[in-house]
Parts: C-alpha cells; sequence; structure tokens
C-alpha cells in the first residue's frame, strides 16, 4: 500500500501536470495518457488515485477548497469572500472545469459541495437553524449561476467588487423568500 504522503505527493504531481494541460488544450482533448506523459507516471498510478480526468479536477477542487474553509469564518460573509477570492485568483482553470458538460461535469460537482455549505450560510443571513428547502433551492441556484456567469465573464470583475454587487441583493432575497415561506 502506497503511504499517504507518497499518496498526496502522486496526486499533486497528476493535478499538476492536468492544469497545465488545460492551459494548452480543451479539457475534452486531454487524455489520461496525456495526463501521466506530462508527470512521468504510468496509467495505473493515475487509476490507483483516480476514476478518470473528472474525478481528478473534482480533487482539485475538493482539495484546494477544504485547505481554504479551515479557517472558521469570521462573520456571515467571510465564506463567500474567501470563496470569491479563491475562484477570481484561479479563474483560468476554473472557465476552463466549468465547461465541462455531461457526467461527472465539475458544475455538478461543484453544486454537490457547494449546496450544503450555502445552505448553512442562508440560515445564518436570516437568522433561523432550519431553512426551507425552497429558499435554500433557490439561493443556491442563483449564487452559483451567478457565480459561474461571474468567472465565465471575459472582463470578470475582481472578487471585492463582485461581491460589493451581489451582497445587498443577496440578503434582501433571502429575507423576503424565508418570511414569504414562513406562514
Amino acid at each position: 500500500m502506497i503511504p499517504l504522503a507518497d499518496s498526496n505527493i502522486t496526486k499533486r504531481a497528476l493535478a499538476s501536470a492536468l492544469r497545465e494541460l488545460m492551459q494548452e488544450m480543451p479539457f475534452e482533448k486531454i487524455t489520461v495518457s496525456h495526463i501521466c506523459d506530462k508527470c512521468d507516471m504510468n496509467r495505473k498510478s493515475f487509476y490507483y488515485h483516480f476514476r478518470d480526468k473528472y474525478d481528478l479536477v473534482n480533487w482539485i477542487f475538493d482539495t484546494e477548497f477544504i485547505t481554504l474553509l479551515k479557517s472558521p469564518p469570521t462573520d456571515k460573509w467571510s465564506f463567500f469572500e474567501i470563496t470569491s477570492k479563491y475562484f477570481y485568483e484561479n479563474r483560468a482553470f476554473y472557465r476552463k472545469a466549468l465547461q465541462i458538460k455531461g457526467q461527472n461535469s465539475f458544475s455538478e460537482h461543484l453544486r454537490e459541495f457547494m449546496y450544503p455549505l450555502i445552505q448553512s450560510r442562508i440560515a445564518e443571513i436570516i437568522g433561523q437553524n432550519e431553512v426551507p428547502q425552497l429558499c435554500v433551492d433557490f439561493m443556491a441556484d442563483g449564487l452559483i449561476c451567478t457565480t459561474e456567469r461571474w468567472l465565465m465573464d471575459k472582463n470578470c470583475m475582481p472578487p471585492e467588487k463582485f461581491l460589493n454587487t451581489v451582497k445587498p441583493v443577496i440578503e434582501a432575497i433571502a429575507a423576503d423568500i424565508y418570511h414569504e415561506t414562513e406562514c
């Protein structure tokens, strides 16, 4: 069995190779062989760690994003600030990752990953432990779609401006929807 430290070194090497290849060619043209050749590994090593190249993209996000979330939020907006800065700094990679369509797409993975986080943040914003499912669906879909559009815009505004634009709207809509469904 491969020790954890060696496993992470291998995964990071594969991730680095994929990031480089995504700068050079469209994701759909990248093969596992390309990734392995780029970091001088064999396909068996790749498949020991990942199911496919989609799984590797998702691992990159999970690993980097979980590291960001290790510091507890200082206020109800720090989660969104950290997230926005992270995506902005890595927008070249995520622009390409968001273009991946179909089964195992990064966009679907992002939704699954972010949904519970958004649910807990909405609860903080409106000051309630339980948030009606309708509120969570509406806000999660809206926030994720808006983030995707923001990142995909060729004139992607800095994260501070993005947040200053959406903050008042998010707070007002979250409160209104909650009060509407509370009846």
